[in-house]
């Protein structure tokens, strides 16, 4: 048997293997023996059936299982012992023409390799970590949604300024259809909101899209329209109006303020104010972190440089999964997957650079608090400690679960180290300058 690799590009390879009747001929010979007594041909007796004819009938198939068996088994011993970093599984090439007669049998696997590059984690970035604020103005709207959205519904014959209308935007050709319920307020013109003054249910009142709303964005929220239609969208919808309600606001009292936070918890609209600001901060904070951890690996993706194998994985993709994919189709998941890709190979980098340990502490901190996450999620907002410390000691007790948390808490782990080195600059904004610097504009 020899085999040689034979390099393609510094990230792709061919495994040439070829192999001998040495390599294969005594399995074969036992494979042929071990049929004899089975085997069944027209005119003999089964068992009686001459060893020519038995090989003739079967030995064909015989050898290719036998020689598959070896060649694979080569491939996987050649990858370990070669300590190959592969990307994806090997893809055999395929031959138009193959002898299997022939006395030196040669085949060739082609591979891709995780790529050798340099990580520079101190490299210098313009990454920003956002402080999110709620200010007055944010807070005293959701202190009128929500006296809106505690109040009483009085029904009107016609639209008024103060109206709640229902209805549905449509317009087939952008495929927009979406049933919701709006103030005139929200129009950027008074001149749109006045197409609604007066009208009745079952009326349609038809607006265009361009300069609707203060913000372009408001698109998504109202219209359901994706974010990459909505700068310079230019269409008419219909408005097609269902009910019209005057809503009696809800009255700032401790009988509201116990129906939202519970019973003395909040007792003046200072204290509501205050604890609108810290629920609105603490989700912005959430926000903010996700925003941090796209731009940080962002930024390491776009300072580290390295090539991937990826007319290989383009080739390979189209073989994995239960539905065969298209050329089409697998260049369409590479191009969304690539960027994973890439980030998991920088990880894999960064924590072979660092001295990063877990030990049983962190894990258990880990499991504790996706314990109490997954416990609010369905209700339990205030479990007690024995209660959490049960489950978590259950969950500890599982190897496969311990296995699977300690590599959760190492990318964790990583990911800090990589969010400091990024040293990234601090900025105190409003949510609505947070969501423009979050879409770029």
């Amino acid at each position: 048997m020899d085999i040689r690799r034979i390099a393609i590009n510094n990230v792709t390879e061919i495994i040439e293997i070829s192999i001998f009747q040495t390599d294969y001929k005594g399995q074969v010979a036992k494979r042929i023996n071990e049929k004899m007594p089975l085997a069944t041909v027209k005119g003999f007796r089964k068992g009686a059936v001459p060893k020519d004819l038995v090989e003739k009938q079967y030995g064909r198939g015989i050898k290719q299982e036998e020689v598959k068996k070896v060649v694979d088994l080569a491939l996987e011993r050649f990858i370990q012992t070669e300590r190959l970093n592969l990307l994806g599984t090997p893809l055999a090439v395929e031959k138009e023409i193959f002898n299997w007669e022939m006395e030196e049998l040669t085949f060739q696997f082609e591979i891709g390799l995780a790529p050798n590059f340099e990580l520079d984690l101190d490299a210098p970035t313009n990454v920003v970590k956002y402080i999110v604020t709620a200010d007055d103005k944010m807070i005293d709207g959701q202190i009128t949604r929500i006296q809106k959205q505690f109040g009483t519904p009085v029904s009107q014959e016609i639209v008024a300024e103060n109206s709640d209308v229902k209805g549905t935007f449509s317009n087939q050709e952008k495929g927009i259809d979406n049933q919701i319920t709006i103030t005139l307020d929200i129009f950027k013109e008074k001149a749109t909101a006045q197409k609604f003054i007066g009208k009745k249910v079952g009326d349609v009142v038809t607006v265009n899209t361009k300069g609707l709303f203060e913000d372009d964005h408001q698109l998504m929220d109202f219209l359901k329209v994706n974010h990459d239609d909505v700068h310079g969208l230019e269409v008419d919808v219909d408005f097609t109006i269902e009910s019209i309600n005057e809503t009696k606001p809800a009255e700032l009292n401790q009988e509201l303020f116990d129906k939202l936070f519970g019973e003395g918890n909040v007792a003046s609209l200072s204290e509501l104010k205050s604890k609108i600001k810290e629920d609105a901060e603490a989700q912005f904070a959430e926000q903010a972190e996700q925003k941090l951890m796209d731009d940080v690996i962002n930024a390491l993706i776009e300072n580290t440089k390295f090539d991937l194998p990826d007319a290989f994985l383009k080739k390979w993709l189209q073989t994995v999964g239960e539905k065969k994919l298209s050329p089409a189709e697998a260049e369409a998941e590479y191009a969304k997957s690539e960027k994973g890709l890439r980030f998991q190979m920088i990880e894999g980098r960064a924590l072979a650079q660092s001295d990063i340990k877990i030990n049983f502490e962190d894990l258990k901190s880990f499991t504790t608090r996706s314990i109490r996450q997954q416990m609010a999620q369905f209700g339990q907002a205030n479990p007690t400690p024995e209660e959490v410390e049960g489950i978590v000691a259950r969950v500890l007790s599982n190897q496969e679960e311990v296995k699977r948390l300690s590599q959760e808490v190492m990318k964790d782990k990583v990911f800090e180290l990589i969010k400091q080195k990024a040293n990234p600059t601090t900025k105190e904004v409003t949510y609505d300058q947070f969501v423009a610097a979050m879409y770029g504009e």
